[in-house]
């Protein structure tokens, strides 16, 4: 019986096309116990940003990242001031966005503190998350493969399922 609700699930999946099709999932962990705080599916090539405001300058900063495989590859730092621990020196652009650097870091972990000052926000396909509210401490963010039970998950064990999915679930 479970061998063939799981087929129905995996022919499910499938079938449901591209909707929530992510073969990576951004994830921010707990940096002491590993505990999996968020995880927000994510492709290649999506933007994932790390939001956050100058504890001296008062003014906001975000860091650019890109998913790159596992790993998460910095684009570019946007910011309003010059103040510590600030870039300076650097080819630096001033654009309508900011001050921007070009970067092209690669990272397989970054290590966060969220702090209230700074109001840590993690960014990924444009829905905000509150690094604050959501720990208690450090952080680690990095990138994992979503496996085959994600996309279970995602497209057919949702508590959203139309009533002919259930129906014919229950009819097994």
């Amino acid at each position: 019986m479970i061998s063939v609700v799981l087929a129905v699930a995996v022919a499910g999946a499938t079938a449901a096309g591209s909707a929530a099709t992510a073969d990576r999932t951004v994830v921010v962990a707990d940096a002491e116990s590993g505990t999996h705080l968020l995880e927000v599916p994510a492709d290649d090539g999506d933007e994932v940003t790390l939001s956050y405001t100058h504890s001296v300058e008062k003014t906001p900063i975000e860091d650019i990242y890109v998913v790159d495989g596992t790993a998460l590859r910095m684009d570019r730092m946007v910011f309003h001031s010059h103040g510590a621990g600030l870039p300076t020196d650097s080819q630096i652009e001033q654009t309508d966005e900011g001050f921007v650097l070009e970067l092209d870091d690669t990272y397989e972990e970054l290590g966060v503190v969220p702090g209230s000052i700074a109001g840590h926000e993690l960014v990924v396909d444009g829905e905000r998350y509150d690094l604050v509210a959501l720990s208690d401490g450090p952080v680690t963010i990095s990138v994992a493969d979503r496996s085959l039970g994600d996309a279970i998950a995602d497209h057919v064990l949702r508590p959203t399922l139309e009533m002919t999915d259930i129906r014919m679930m229950d009819s097994l």
